[in-house]
């Protein structure tokens, strides 16, 4: 498996930010993390991706542990926060030769082009990043995230503030990354999960209240969107 979360906490002062989550994830599988704000998705996906420590549990990706091997970890996991961070005064490429650089990615020029063609970005770029319209600033943070080629991919609200017209776009973009990688696609918004995801993992005020196939989860719910299967859910805790 290339995600594996068990028994993961974390306590901020005297409030569980989450309390003692397990879920799992494998290779060509878009994994759903689906909850409310303040439920604790970006919370793990920090944890997941190194940026804080756990308080007690493990987690792994790619078979590295967050805790005692971040450097390998690293090498194996493109992230894009829900804050994109990206460096408003450099260019398109410029930005991508810098991230290219901090990974030591070999064949750097060519590698830049290839991310630029799978992400879509050739029109925009010779642009400054902060010339880029919103959609195409989240394509740019996926590229930064896939320059070193990661197996694993976690993208925390990607498609949050998109017009329609980029919607489509950036999905496409996710559903052919998710072929060959793993992917944990975090959002608030079910309409997205539903059209991107093969398995939804549903937290709700830091505890996991389903993990399912989302066929299966729609198949035990008939006659009901997935908006409101995730909205019975969080109601009755289970």
């Amino acid at each position: 498996m290339s995600i594996i979360v068990k028994d993961l906490t974390k306590v901020y002062g005297e409030q569980k930010a989450i309390d003692s989550i397990s879920f799992s994830a494998n290779k060509g599988e878009i994994l759903g993390f689906l909850g409310p704000n303040g439920a604790g998705k970006s919370t793990t996906m920090k944890i997941l991706s190194c940026f804080i420590p756990q308080t007690s549990g493990v987690a792994e990706v790619n078979g590295f542990n967050v805790a005692s091997q971040p450097m390998e970890v690293r090498r194996h996991l493109g992230y894009l926060p829900e804050h994109n961070p990206l460096y408003l005064d450099m260019y398109v490429k410029e930005s991508l030769g810098f991230i290219a650089d901090i990974h030591k990615v070999e064949r750097k020029q060519s590698r830049i082009a290839e991310i630029i063609e799978m992400v879509g970005l050739g029109r925009e770029q010779n642009k400054k990043v902060g010339q880029l319209s919103k959609g195409y600033r989240q394509r740019l943070g996926i590229a930064q995230a896939l320059i070193h080629d990661p197996a694993v991919l976690i993208l925390d609200e990607p498609t949050s503030g998109l017009d329609p017209a980029q919607l489509v776009g950036l999905r496409a973009l996710i559903r052919e990354l998710g072929k060959t990688k793993t992917i944990i696609f975090s959002t608030h918004i079910m309409q997205e999960a539903e059209v991107l995801c093969d398995r939804a993992v549903i937290i709700h005020e830091g505890k996991i209240v389903c993990d399912s196939v989302l066929s299966d989860l729609l198949t035990d719910h008939p006659g009901l969107r997935l908006e409101e299967v995730f909205l019975k859910l969080i109601s009755s805790g289970v």
